[in-house]
């Protein structure tokens, strides 16, 4: 019987023999299996782990456990002492509504004015020889996602970096049959590895990324959603910024935004807000030092640094903004890159409003779980808990404090005055984030069109549909991920090129690269060829 453990070398059998490898050999150069193949026990024992690690390493840093119905149940008791007062009290009910959307609004109105006061400073390294690159694994965790599992292959294969010293690790659930076959059909070549996690609780992302990362023995690792277009430039730029960046530079977060941006409405409003998000706030947050919510998509990671603090909690349902608040904690700090990557957008309602439930109950279980936490280091943290908790209250009390404050206006003008501040604030928010998100579209190179921006304010009252799902998800089914679905739009096609934001000043545009799904890119990008056969520096 082998000696099972999980951070040995070779697995050896009682009699000293040598087991059967299985493992990627590590080092400088990848030759990964086509299928990872770790003896039952031990992936079993993994994925225990996967999910279990982090609860019982640092209890206090995990949303397992009752803190994630707690912070529902507070939430719950707020927001019905709030409907109490304003029946029962509507004149005090609307002064504190008028002061608490003063409050609000003026924070954000000074962020905004902020972000867009100042350009982002994108994080650059100098070029360097394709030998002088660290290793890099990029792992895809997939759920039902074969429709678009061609169009990943092809997006990643496109990737400029050298095939020696790259891997692709496609993480799949057992029991997700179809995607498996599709991903064992493809014509794959050895940089790709397929991952399968054995079935287990929670069924969520975390869970199956935390399990893959005991695969990795790369120096970096990055994390990829199915329906991602990454620029081909984009892991590239990230290597080169850590190769000369403090050691405490944990993460390098790349911009996002929606290649079926212009195919509905909600899918161009989708677009603002996160053009908004990823050309201005975050750029602020950057220069001010805070901490950085990560996306789910496009995070470039130390793997040391991931190893050190235990992994993605797999019990919250926004790992990503939960990990870069820990990061933080723990001293580390994360940047931005230019070259952006391509989603695909939801198309309805229906989906967006189970996508933003997820957010805003996994915001709430970030912001719960350190406030149980007697050790949390307030210091560096308080401005995440800021953003992320001005997100969740924002979109609970947005459509209410609206309706309130515009009702008593309009029924009692003359009674109503200590709303004006507030319908004052109302509209310097509304303009301040129509300015931001314009500004934010320009420096991402999109186009603009002016009735999107006006059409915002309603976009926003569709948030606060999404935040009572999630308080309601949060009494009863903390935990549960909702699965946004892809490949749903027309858009979708086999294109693997995203857009860059705009020419990168000292080169040629990469995109000029063509892919095939069964292998790396066709031909090699101009900059690419030419460093390969210069020294770095």
């Amino acid at each position: 019987m082998a000696l099972l453990d999980s951070d040995m070398g070779p697995v050896r059998e009682a009699d000293g023999a040598a087991a059967p490898r299985w493992r990627p050999r590590g080092g400088q150069v990848f030759r990964p299996t086509r299928v990872a193949n770790p003896p039952p026990r031990l992936a079993n024992l993994w994925s225990e782990t996967a999910a279990l690690g982090l609860p019982r390493r640092a209890p206090e840093m995990s949303a397992f456990g009752p803190v994630s119905r707690r912070a529902g149940r507070i939430g719950l008791v707020a927001l019905a002492l709030a409907v109490t007062i304003g029946v029962l009290l509507p004149g005090p009910a609307l002064a504190l509504a008028s002061l608490a959307s003063c409050s609000l609004f003026a924070a954000l109105i000074a962020l905004r004015i902020g972000a867009v006061s100042f350009r982002p400073q994108w994080m650059r390294g100098p070029d360097c020889a394709d030998q002088a690159l660290p290793t890099a694994t990029i792992m895809v965790a997939l759920y039902r996602e074969a429709a678009v599992l061609p169009q990943l292959a092809a997006s990643l294969a496109a990737i400029d970096y050298p095939p020696g010293r790259i891997a692709f690790k496609l993480v799949l659930e057992a029991d997700d049959r179809a995607t498996i076959d599709t991903a064992r059909g493809l014509a794959l070549d050895d940089r790709f590895e397929i991952v399968i996690v054995p079935p287990g609780e929670p069924r969520t992302k975390p869970r199956a990324l935390n399990y893959a990362l005991r695969l990795c023995r790369s120096e970096l690792v990055t994390v990829h959603d199915a329906e991602d277009h990454p620029h081909p430039d984009q892991l590239r730029r990230a290597a080169e910024v850590f190769r000369i960046a403090d050691p405490r530079l944990a993460c390098i977060q790349a911009p996002l935004n929606w290649y079926n941006r212009h195919e509905t409405w909600l899918t161009r409003q989708f677009a603002l807000e996160y053009a908004a998000h990823f050309h201005a706030l975050l750029p602020l947050y950057q220069r001010l030092g805070w901490p950085l919510p990560l996306g789910g998509t496009s995070n470039h990671f130390r793997r040391e640094a991931l190893l050190a603090l235990g992994g993605w909690d797999a019990w919250n349902v926004t790992e990503d903004a939960d990990l870069g608040l820990r990061l933080h904690a723990a001293g580390y700090h994360c940047g931005l890159i230019e070259p952006l990557t391509e989603e695909e957008a939801p198309l309805r309602l229906s989906p967006w409003v189970k996508q933003r439930t997820r957010w805003i109950k996994g915001y709430a279980q970030t912001i719960a779980v350190l406030l149980a936490n007697p050790r949390t280091p307030w210091r560096r943290v308080w401005p995440g808990v800021l953003v992320l908790g001005g997100a969740a209250v924002s979109a609970l009390l947005h459509a209410p404090l609206s309706l309130i404050c515009l009702t008593a206006f309009l029924l009692n003008p003359s009674g109503a005055l200590t709303g004006l501040p507030a319908l004052a604030f109302m509209a310097a928010g509304y303009a301040s984030a129509i300015a931001c998100a314009a500004v934010a579209m320009r420096r991402a190179g999109l186009p603009l069109r002016r009735r999107d921006l006006i059409a915002m304010p309603g976009y926003w009252l569709l948030q606060t549909l999404a935040a009572l799902r999630a308080l309601r998800q949060l009494i009863f089914d903390p935990h549960y991920w909702e699965k946004t679905e892809h490949g749903v739009s027309a858009l979708t096609g086999p294109s693997c090129i995203s857009a860059s934001p705009r020419p990168l000043s000292d080169s040629p545009c990469a995109s000029v690269s063509s892919c095939s799904p069964a292998g790396g890119p066709a031909s090699l990008s101009v900059r690419s060829a030419a460093r390969a056969s210069s020294p770095g520096r």
